[in-house]
């Protein structure tokens, strides 16, 4: 429902919002930020307070853009700015545990991007200064925007309302294809040291998160192979000769890729459950294709993010002769967050995800309930991204097959 009246909006509380970071995420944050206010009742107010980033002149260009109030180029003054009471971390990994940390002690709430952090010592830290923090009031939840797709969580409603039964298998990819270029950069998310891990906490950190969301339990084991199939690229200008590895045919300086590009691995859930799990930047012809299938005792769910409105599902306590996959559109009022918005039918869209998140965490605030994902959770994740990398190593070889012989 939107606001239409300047003395609804005087009257709430304000929420004023800090900004970390103002590349792709957090143009999608802004984007949340920005739509919330207008489309969901809420019981407080958001303001876009302050963006901050290191070069002056650009984080004053996308505070004009994004439509924030204020720049700054030091995250610890927006720490001590007094009309900032929620932090939104939207930096790589390697500065989320310093960032959230001295946050929470600040007394401000936090969301913070997936993945939570770049190790488990590091998530560790974090959830431990969350539940500390929580004991004062301050609040943090972390960034794993898929789970408020309305049909992943009309998929976890089904789920937790016994719709599938005992839950047998669950299957999940998420196929991305920009890395397939071995002229593409060496930008951050190819270098352990700010992004952690490749393939596997930019893509594998979501799908083990919905996994467990959706199906309502954990993982509790894992067997991976992980694998980087270009191992140097060409460095950004401007970046330091001293991490030259060698030159390509035109001479161009390269630096080794030091993350996975891809890795794939089954699971264990609590309930005895399998599940398996893909996740690479290499999949030709793949742009954001994040497919989610779970088969249970009495039917099954599958979703599709690039048919994100859409949930399809079976209901195999129907006869034979008349049952199958069926597709519900997922766009009535009374599907998960679709009270906010259009006419059923009228679909929805990845910037969406955000504004819901938004809506989620300013509930939490308001009524000091601990919002969901998280640090907790978060460290659950980490903790599976770790096994993963683990597993892969001690996997580095395999059982070879005997050639068969004619």
């Amino acid at each position: 429902m939107q606001h239409n009246g300047e003395q609804d909006e005087t009257e709430r509380p304000r929420l004023g919002v800090g900004m970390i970071g103002y590349a792709f995420m957090g143009a999608a944050h802004s984007q949340g930020w920005r739509t919330v206010g207008r489309v969901f009742d809420l019981p407080l107010a958001p303001e876009l307070t302050a963006i901050c980033g290191r070069d002056g002149g650009a984080v004053r260009a996308a505070a004009d853009r994004l439509g924030w109030s204020h720049a700054e180029t030091d995250w610890r003054a927006l720490l001590d700015r007094d009309d900032v009471q929620l932090v939104d971390i939207c930096t790589p990994g390697d500065s989320h545990a310093e960032i959230a940390i001295a946050a929470l002690e600040a007394g401000k709430h936090v969301l913070c991007e997936k993945p939570l952090a770049n190790s488990v010592e590091e998530a560790e830290a974090m959830a431990e200064a969350a539940e500390r923090a929580g004991e004062r009031g301050q609040l943090a939840m972390v960034g794993f925007n898929y789970r408020r797709v309305p049909a992943m969580t009309l998929a976890r409603r089904l789920i937790a309302e016994g719709r599938l039964g005992r839950i047998r298998h669950v299957r999940v990819v998420y196929l991305q294809d920009w890395l397939v270029d071995p002229e593409f950069p060496l930008t951050w998310r190819l270098e352990r040291e700010h992004a952690g891990s490749g393939a596997l906490g930019d893509l594998g950190a979501h799908i083990v998160d919905l996994a467990q969301y959706v199906a309502g339990e954990h993982i509790i084991g894992v067997s991976a192979m992980t694998e980087t199939f270009v191992r140097e690229r060409p460095l950004l200008a401007g970046a330091s000769a001293g991490l030259a590895a060698g030159g390509g045919a035109s001479g161009t300086a390269h630096g080794p890729v030091t993350v996975d590009d891809a890795a794939v691995f089954t699971a264990r859930l609590a309930s005895g459950a399998l599940a398996t799990f893909e996740a690479t930047r290499f999949a030709t012809g793949r742009k954001n294709a994040l497919r989610l299938e779970v088969n249970g005792e009495k039917g099954s769910l599958a979703f599709d993010l690039e048919r994100l409105n859409e949930l399809s599902f079976h209901d195999d306590t129907e006869p034979a002769v008349s049952a199958g996959f069926r597709r519900i559109l997922v766009t009535e009022a009374d599907h998960p967050y679709l009270e906010g918005w259009w006419p059923p039918g009228h679909a929805l869209g990845y910037e969406h995800t955000f504004a819901h998140q938004a809506r989620d965490l300013v509930h939490a605030i308001a009524t000091g309930t601990q919002p969901e994902p998280s640090f907790a959770d978060g460290l659950r994740v980490q903790r599976v991204l770790a096994a993963v990398e683990e597993s892969a190593a001690k996997n580095s070889s395999y059982t070879p097959i005997p050639a068969l012989e004619v």
